[in-house]
């Protein structure tokens, strides 16, 4: 695979900063784009904008069917059973927000448990609490240890009958561990659990199949995928789907309506009030063409090497303190905390040589803690980068450690 051909797809990265070629190691929090998405873009808001479902002229008629294939796009990426096990969100946080405020509290109430992990998203954290306080239940969190992986023995003590939920990240933002998703979700459901699978970090990254997974929901986020900012993706099976009260009211997700009630279309549209980022998901399916074209499993496997390439590159800095696995299969990210200076030292160091990583707690603060550091810097890789490019953060690192010694 031509990884540098790859990256010319990309108009951004052919930019400087501060006289120093872009290197950008920042894609777990947003990935570029390239250019067939750009241009699918662009021909929407050029030709066929439009608001989508029921209007009959030729614009909107447009609209609807590239919105429609789009749903049909992602449900094959992630094989789902059904397009219609396909919501459109803001992202994954939104995703989580809607099973925490539907499903949660259609089905949770006091003495009910809600387990899952020390290694969250604090996106799939803080709805988990709130759902926790509306219905009475408890939640409860399987521990992580020094390596970065879960405990699994724990997760077996704390697996009891009174666990309704069972909510869990699939690779660790701040670690880069890979969670095994589908034994831990196929021994919740032995006991009855529904099962949430947050995979912001997977999809797009490694291949992701919920029938392979056994999931009953699944949420990640386009932004993540080489897409656009503002859509993301729930999935559900349609089992628990059609149980499901709506969460938002409004346009496009009712049946009938009179001045004192009102019944609801079934899923998808019962979660898609009012009018969907339309541009987004037609930018969701060029994206996803665009990587399935390459192929997830090459897609994969040069995020691996990447990792494991930073691995062996950056252990070797005196001062330097990998966080998280440091053997077998990973995500394409590196999380690290330097003896010699802060997080937010090292990022600001970095840009000023045109690299771009992250600095902080990544939005998990209690994993921080579990760690022991007030926060770490984060290189996180996508298909678009290649070796030179991490040679050149362990050179810039090494400088750091110099300076700031």
């Amino acid at each position: 695979m031509d990884w540098l051909r790859i990256r010319d797809d990309f108009p951004i990265l052919k930019q400087e900063v501060d006289g120093h070629p872009l290197i950008y190691l920042d894609s777990a929090a947003s990935s570029q784009k390239p250019r067939a998405v750009i241009d699918a873009l662009t021909r929407y808001y050029e030709r066929d904008n439009a608001n989508v479902h029921r209007a009959l002229h030729a614009l909107s008629m447009r609209a609807t069917d590239a919105f429609e294939a789009a749903r049909r796009t992602v449900a094959r990426f992630i094989s789902a059973a059904s397009e219609n096990e396909i919501i459109f969100t803001r992202g994954t946080t939104e995703g989580v927000n809607l099973v925490a405020n539907a499903w949660c509290g259609a089905n949770l109430k006091p003495g009910d448990v809600i387990l899952t992990t020390g290694m969250e998203h604090h996106s799939d954290l803080v709805p988990w609490q709130l759902a926790a306080q509306r219905t009475g239940a408890t939640l409860k969190h399987i521990p992580v240890l020094d390596d970065g992986t879960l405990d699994q023995e724990a997760f077996e003590k704390l697996l009891t009958p009174e666990v309704k939920l069972l909510a869990l990240v699939h690779i660790s933002n701040s670690l880069g561990t890979i969670n095994p998703v589908r034994e831990m979700c196929a021994k919740a459901k032995a006991l009855g659990a529904t099962t949430f699978v947050d995979a912001a970090q997977s999809a797009g990254h490694i291949p992701v199949s919920v029938q392979d997974i056994g999931c009953d929901f699944l949420a990640f986020s386009g932004h993540k995928v080489c897409a656009p900012t503002g859509i993301g993706v729930l999935y559900g099976r349609m089992a628990i789907l059609e149980t499901m009260p709506p969460w938002h009211g409004g346009g496009e997700m009712i049946l009938t309506v009179t001045l004192d009630s009102c019944t609801y279309k079934p899923p998808p549209a019962r979660f898609e009030a009012g009018t969907p980022d339309i541009a987004g998901a037609i930018g969701l399916a060029a994206a996803i063409d665009y990587l399935e074209a390459i192929g997830l499993p090459n897609i994969e496997q040069h995020g691996l090497e990447l990792a494991q390439h930073a691995l062996e590159r950056l252990s070797s800095i005196e001062g330097l303190r990998i966080l998280g696995p440091q053997t077998g299969p990973r995500g394409s990210l590196v999380s690290f905390h330097c003896d010699f200076a802060h997080p937010h030292d090292i990022v600001e160091w970095a840009n000023t040589y045109g690299i771009a990583m992250r600095g902080g707690h990544h939005c998990t603060q209690p994993l921080m803690k579990r760690f022991k550091v007030p926060g770490s810097t984060r290189a996180s890789f996508y298909l678009y980068n290649t070796t030179q490019e991490i040679d050149r953060l362990a050179e810039v690192l090494d400088s750091a450690r110099r300076f700031f010694s």
